[in-house]
């Protein structure tokens, strides 16, 4: 069955031959009618079935050409890399109309998105976080919304932006259309469906919980020592194409991907501490083959379209059996061969069993031939993150490093020898020429005199203290000579608050006149 069946405008059928499309899927088959006649439908299908094509076609066939006014179509993503891939898809199949669509995610600044939505967009396509920021800041109006479409509802359940979402759901128009896309659809979502449909239309593409079928699976039982050392060994014989390495933590996602260029892997890393840029940079070199290897945490794992991926390798186990099914999911895709390899231990059997059970297969558990298994692994380097461990890796590199105690930093180098003449501290800086310095006191005694009273020494050649002068009379000392002096001396007249605040610039800025001291101003009053 071509597009052309589906009755979609000459510009839409265009850009979908121009994208290289011929035959729809069996999900866009059954959703693109649906969605044409304005229902609400909720749709369940295996990932990699074409699922954005089967919203954004009749989307775009429903709005016609560009109307001045608010937002006619939102799109909720829960991942910023789902929302720029949607975003590309919108912009490829709407770029013979005059169209105006709109990226709203973090990770970047406000303003171009600001100006974006004051002069008028017809599609917009968002994060959770940026578009809750731009309703705060009423950026965004609900007011003319037609379309609704909440991609990869579970993603959105799983990082807890359920309240989120129903709060933006109670901002929209109540006579609207709403689309509910999602690779599985646990009670979770079928509460949250009922919420936000009307009515729905139900496609279900697949048996529920399933993996497409073109994909080989395999267990590998490894002890934790050995991990790495099998991952380098199932690498080294699925050379030909990419993988795609999932681990638990961002901590060991950076771990294992400085241990693979170490081994002279080309690989890079994604996950959510990374910048923005960052994640763009690792993604598309990914796409474009400059990396073999994309070592990622579930970030990666939902409704990417990573073509070409041979290999899903799962360093770590997933911590659910869903997320197995949205990891693997990324090879395989359009019913291409895939092979997915699951590394666990031992005290992960439980977990291994729970999967199968989810997906309703038993997965082969096997052991790679010719790998040492027996081997002892070397000794772990337990390796720093952050700026400043980078920066004492750089370091090292000259042969030298630095370790930071508190806020100083003490480098690591052997003192120079000192020299027996050398003085511990720092001499005083010489007096300029011109300047008078005070003569050092003389101990000799003078000729003729007391050495008692010169400060001298006796001749056993013990110092003598010099006697202190005698205050003579009348001249008080202490606190009875500063209260004498208080009283002796007249206090200068103050004029309230300007003679207080003239001396408090007098002090400050110098030159200042002092208004204190100026006469009194004559009354007026006779």
């Amino acid at each position: 069955m071509p597009f052309s069946r589906f009755g979609l405008f000459s510009s839409i059928t265009r850009a979908i031959q121009a994208k290289g499309y011929t035959e729809p899927t069996p999900v866009q088959v059954e959703t693109i009618p649906a969605v044409l006649t304005g229902r609400d439908v909720v749709v369940s299908a295996q990932t990699g079935t074409g699922k954005t094509a089967a919203f954004a076609l009749p989307i775009i066939n429903r709005l016609g050409p560009h109307r001045p006014g608010g937002v006619r179509v939102l799109v909720i993503e829960p991942t910023r890399e789902l929302a720029a891939q949607v975003y590309a898809e919108f912009c490829a199949f709407a770029q013979f109309t005059d169209l105006r669509i709109t990226l709203v995610q973090g990770g970047v600044g406000h303003t171009k998105q600001r100006n974006s939505l004051r002069d008028g967009t017809d599609i917009v396509i968002a994060t959770v976080g940026r578009l809750v920021e731009h309703m705060v800041d009423r950026t965004l109006n609900f007011d003319s919304l037609q379309v609704l479409v909440l991609d990869e509802v579970d993603r959105m359940l799983d990082m807890g932006f359920v309240d989120a979402v129903k709060a933006i759901v109670d901002r929209c128009p109540r006579k609207r259309q709403t689309l509910f896309f999602s690779a599985t659809i646990p009670p979770a979502i079928e509460e949250m469906a009922r919420f936000a449909l009307q009515n729905p239309t139900r496609i279900n593409i697949g048996r529920a919980r399933t993996v497409p079928a073109s994909i080989t699976h395999a267990m590998y039982p490894v002890s934790q020592a050995l991990k790495f050392q099998l991952l380098l060994a199932l690498l080294k014989r699925a050379s030909a194409g990419s993988a795609i390495v999932f681990t638990r933590t961002r901590e060991g996602a950076d771990q294992i991907v400085r241990r693979l260029k170490d081994a002279d892997h080309s690989a890079s890393v994604l996950h959510g501490d990374r910048s923005q840029g960052q994640r763009k940079a690792a993604l598309a070199g990914f796409k474009d083959g400059y990396y073999k290897i994309l070592v990622a945490t579930d970030l990666a794992a939902r409704g990417l379209d990573l073509a070409d991926v041979s290999h899903v390798i799962n360093f770590d186990i997933p911590l659910t059996p869903d997320d197995y099914v949205h990891r693997v999911g990324r090879t395989g895709r359009s019913a291409a061969v895939g092979d997915a390899f699951t590394l666990f231990t031992p005290r992960e059997t439980n977990a291994v069993k729970a999967i199968e059970r989810f997906v309703r297969a038993e997965i082969p558990q096997v052991k790679l031939s010719g790998f040492n298994y027996a081997a002892v692994p070397a000794a772990p380097t337990q390796e720093k993150t952050g700026p400043r461990a980078k920066r004492q890796r750089d370091d090292a590199a000259d042969g030298w490093s630095e370790t930071t105690v508190g806020n100083a930093i003490q480098t690591k180098r052997k003192p120079a020898a000192r020299d027996e003449g050398q003085r511990k501290f720092f001499t005083l800086p010489q007096t300029q020429p011109g300047t008078k310095t005070k003569p050092k006191p003389s101990t000799e005694p003078k000729a003729g005199g007391d050495t008692k009273a010169s400060g001298g020494t006796r001749e056993s050649g013990k110092p003598v203290r010099r006697a202190k002068p005698k205050a003579a009379d009348g001249i008080k000392k202490g606190k009875a000579a500063a209260q004498a002096k208080a009283h002796a001396e007249p206090k200068p007249r103050s004029h309230g608050k300007i003679g207080a605040h003239a001396k408090g610039h007098e002090k400050s800025r110098p030159g200042a006149t002092n208004h204190s001291k100026r006469p009194p101003a004559k009354s007026k009053r006779r």
